[in-house]
């Protein structure tokens, strides 16, 4: 890779990639913290979800999305899949000239940041969860934090399906808090550990404080993942100076996920463009 301070570098785009859609959500947060940056997203929508997929291949897939997003000249990688942030990303940041982000590190970073005492709950799909990421960065950070995971499968379709509010979701919801209530009591922080379960936070956390009996904080690793952008690339001098191109959206399937791409990322979404993967 060239000078990482050239103006060449830094006017170039960020690439982000997920299983599907919820990578969206870290799409709008990097858009928030950092107009003037072009992104361009692939999400990997014909063959979701990841979280049920074994560890091999899912380095396979992310391997050949980030090979896609290489084509387009990116300066920085975003993996904005919890679960291929747990299984590829060594992989990734070993075979690629360019720095690499997970979502896994940066939201246990700030778990382990905000949590007092108390016990940390991880809401997850099946592979995050059986991939104990969260609990290993945690403890890594602070080695006295309990840690549980909690799979919950359901959450990604009832999110997709716009069931932001509906009592089936809260249901579900209550549901799986109470699994998670079982096996670790009393929870004081929640990791979000998906970025499609920003868009169900308000009934998480609403459903939360029934199950274990008050407020608890909730750690949306979306948010902290944006967060870490932000300060790496303004470390290693990759910050654009000016926005130079619209964002650009690649789906490994286009034909029905328009309109619920917009709900997660909060804005019309333009062209959506075919990728082969």
């Amino acid at each position: 890779m060239s000078d990482p301070t050239s103006t060449r570098d830094r006017a170039a785009p960020i690439g982000v990639f997920d299983s599907g859609l919820g990578g969206l959500t870290v799409v709008r947060a990097l858009s928030r913290d950092l107009p003037l940056e072009q992104i361009v997203y692939l999400g990997d929508t014909a063959r979701l979800p990841y979280g049920t997929k074994s560890a091999a291949t899912v380095v396979r897939y992310a391997l050949q999305s980030a090979d896609v997003l290489l084509r387009h000249g990116i300066k920085y990688l975003v993996v904005a899949c919890n679960t291929a942030s747990a299984h590829a990303l060594p992989t990734l940041r070993e075979r690629l000239p360019i720095p690499v982000l997970g979502v896994v590190e940066p939201g246990a970073r700030l778990a382990a940041e905000v949590t007092g005492t108390g016990q940390v709950g991880v809401l997850g799909t099946l592979g995050v969860v059986a991939s104990a990421a969260y609990p290993r960065a945690m403890q890594q950070i602070r080695p006295e934090l309990a840690v549980f995971g909690q799979a919950c499968p359901l959450l990604v379709p009832l999110a997709e399906e716009g069931w932001l509010h509906h009592p089936v979701t809260r249901q579900v919801v209550a549901h799986y808090l109470a699994e998670l209530q079982a096996q670790a009591g009393p929870v004081e922080t929640l990791v979000l550990g998906c970025t499609h379960y920003p868009l169900l936070r308000q009934v998480i956390s609403e459903q939360a404080a029934i199950v274990f009996g008050g407020a608890v904080r909730l750690v949306d690793s979306a948010e902290a993942a944006a967060a870490a952008a932000v300060a790496e690339l303004s470390s290693r001098g990759l910050l654009a100076v000016e926005r130079r191109a619209p964002d650009r959206f690649m789906f490994s399937d286009v034909s029905r996920f328009t309109l619920v791409a917009e709900r997660f990322l909060g804005r019309p979404l333009g062209t959506a463009e075919h990728a082969d993967l």
